[in-house]
């Protein structure tokens, strides 16, 4: 069997950055030679960023992106690169529009594609044939699929042949189509480039399915994935490498770039005729040359509190990194969503690109002021307080405001300010509102869910708390001080805009509140089939009608890290004018 060297680039790439992206294949590439490597394979898309969305419907984005494929080719092949077989994702196109059966929107000018390139050209190319359209995917409106499977016939001289296909992402998750072709094909190796977002358990799906295909086209499948958040969506990279078994040869680490290096040994090529809807190209391979040996890169994924951490500080920093804000600002109250969103910020940014501003009124408790304070005092991070009483009160007076309405000015005062701080030095604005919060509408448009970015949008209240204390947890084992305040975690939370006022005044116990969410919003089970689980009637359907008539909210909110299965924005779209038949 001829042994191959693969390496696979795990990078992050930024959407419209070509020439950017382009740096970062070719500054693998180079560590790739170096390594001994003979295939590149770089992430979907990666030429131009994704997900592109309508940027595909521009004929001049697509034709930057389409032009720049040739000018990598050429500069891989000046910079002594030429043999290196490298494989890169990019939208190709612009086309005339065309309707291939029921499989894309008749408007789509695009293809999701990847090239084959080595010694200066584009030796071959494949276009993505299963276009998702759920979840986050929005392919089937804006690519045109492909319909041909493309296998390399990889050789060098003196030795036998492997026939190497390539996919592209969905085409693995679909049974028939490409895959089947794979195994009609008698191919060794298959090469799957990705652009595969996390979400919460991805590893418990993704993994299995690795292997299962694996196993049933009998092949080696090297998958790589990009890194990195773009908007709200975030990659967690976890390229991995099985053999034909399904054992794990390669594994690169979550959430950072990373250039992963493995030895293959697929079956030598056979003989038999090509199948249907199949293209093969000769890659002619150098003479093998003596190349170090690699050692074993497997990573350990680690367990699912710091997965999760680790998505959110990922999709926080590249946020702000690649929007390049210089720093972040928000309100610090001293409860547990504010609390986590600053140790979430200092660990994406560092401390000195942190402003924590306490914004207390006459109904701020002492030890929420402290609670603040304390915070910032263990994060290090800029705190400065700023009363909001004298700004309160002229308001109530003038307006003869009253209940919700006097409440509400309370959190308007206090977005105005940190939007104030926002405007006046470029930090961008943080709003700490959690995915219960934004689910029930618990919440002050204009006022506290002011801001431009939300880390903690999707994720429930009672996993708020499980995060801190497993990030307290962290640090102590580490022999670092505990950034969150055990106050902050221990009390019961409390908006502070009345006296006495807690959450659980006008909520269910939030155990009781995200069990419910996890049934009406994840799920998607009616009311009747939530009180069918045992649920009581009458809770249910509160939290039900909280949730539906808090659509206009969450449709003016700013965006936060997708890590959930169901998350409010491209997950689930819903009419803002709804009035359910409750018989």
């Amino acid at each position: 069997m001829p042994r191959l060297r693969l390496a696979l680039a795990q990078t992050n790439p930024v959407v419209g950055d070509i020439s950017g992206n382009l740096e970062a294949v070719v500054a693998a590439a180079h560590r790739a030679r170096e390594a001994g490597a003979e295939i590149l394979l770089a992430g979907e898309m990666v030429v131009s960023g994704y997900p592109i969305e309508d940027l595909a419907a521009q004929p001049s984005f697509l034709r930057a992106a389409h032009d720049a494929v040739p000018r990598l080719a050429a500069r891989l092949e000046a910079e002594g690169l030429g043999d290196l077989v490298v494989v890169v994702g990019y939208p190709d196109g612009p086309f005339e529009p065309r309707l291939l059966g029921t499989s894309n929107a008749p408007t789509a000018i695009a293809q999701n594609a990847a090239a084959v390139l080595q010694h200066g050209g584009v030796r071959a190319r494949y276009a993505k044939h299963h276009l998702p359209n759920y979840s986050v995917f929005d392919e089937y409106r804006i690519f045109i699929p492909g319909d041909e499977l493309l296998v390399l016939r990889v050789g060098r001289p003196g030795e036998p042949a492997a026939d190497v296909a390539l996919i592209v992402c969905e085409d693995l998750w679909r049974d028939g189509g490409p895959v089947g072709r794979v195994l009609q094909a008698d191919a060794g190796l298959l090469l799957v480039i990705n652009a595969s977002p996390f979400e919460r358990d991805k590893d418990d799906v993704r993994l299995p399915l690795v292997t299962r295909r694996a196993q049933e086209t009998d092949t080696i499948v090297a998958y790589v994935n990009i890194v990195g958040g773009q908007d709200d969506l975030v990659f967690d990279g976890d390229s991995v490498v099985v053999d034909g078994r399904g054992a794990i040869l390669a594994r690169a680490p979550q959430f950072r770039e990373h250039l992963l290096v493995v030895d293959v040994d697929p079956a030598d090529a056979g003989d038999a005729p090509l199948p249907e809807d199949v293209a093969r190209v000769e890659i002619a391979l150098p003479a093998r040359r003596a190349v170090p040996d690699i050692p074993r890169d497997v990573a350990t994924p680690p367990d699912d509190r710091e997965q999760l951490w680790n998505a959110l500080v990922l999709g926080l920093r590249d946020y702000v990194e690649k929007n390049r804000f210089p720093s972040v600002v928000l309100g610090l109250s001293g409860g547990i969503d504010s609390s986590v969103v600053a140790a979430l910020a200092t660990d994406a940014l560092g401390p000195d690109r942190v402003y924590g501003i306490s914004l207390p009124s006459r109904y701020s408790s002492p030890g929420s002021k402290d609670d603040a304070a304390d915070l910032a005092e263990r994060l290090g991070i800029h705190f400065t307080t700023q009363p909001i009483a004298e700004l309160v009160q002229p308001i109530e007076d003038a307006l003869q405001l009253s209940g919700t309405a006097a409440e509400n000015v309370q959190a308007r005062i206090r977005g105005l300010v940190w939007m104030a701080e926002s405007n006046m030095h470029g930090h961008l604005a943080l709003t700490n509102g959690n995915k219960t919060e934004v689910a029930v509408g618990y919440s002050t448009i204009y006022g506290d869910a002011a801001g431009g970015f939300a880390p903690i949008k999707d994720v429930p209240k009672t996993l708020v708390w499980e995060l801190a204390r497993w990030r307290n947890e962290h640090a102590r084992s580490r022999g670092e001080t505990e950034p969150i305040p055990a106050a902050s975690i221990e009390k019961p939370p409390s908006a502070e805009l009345r006296p006495d006022q807690t959450d659980q005044d006008t909520l269910p116990p939030y155990e009781l509140l995200d069990a419910i969410l996890e049934l009406y919003v994840t799920q998607r089970l009616g009311r009747d089939d939530i009180v069918a689980r045992g649920y009581d009637h009458d809770t249910v359907y509160f939290v039900a009608k909280l949730v539906d008539q808090s659509e206009w909210k969450r449709r003016q909110g700013a965006i936060g890290p997708k890590i959930s299965g169901m998350a409010f924005g491209r997950d689930r779209r819903l009419p803002i004018t709804y009035r359910p038949n409750l018989g």
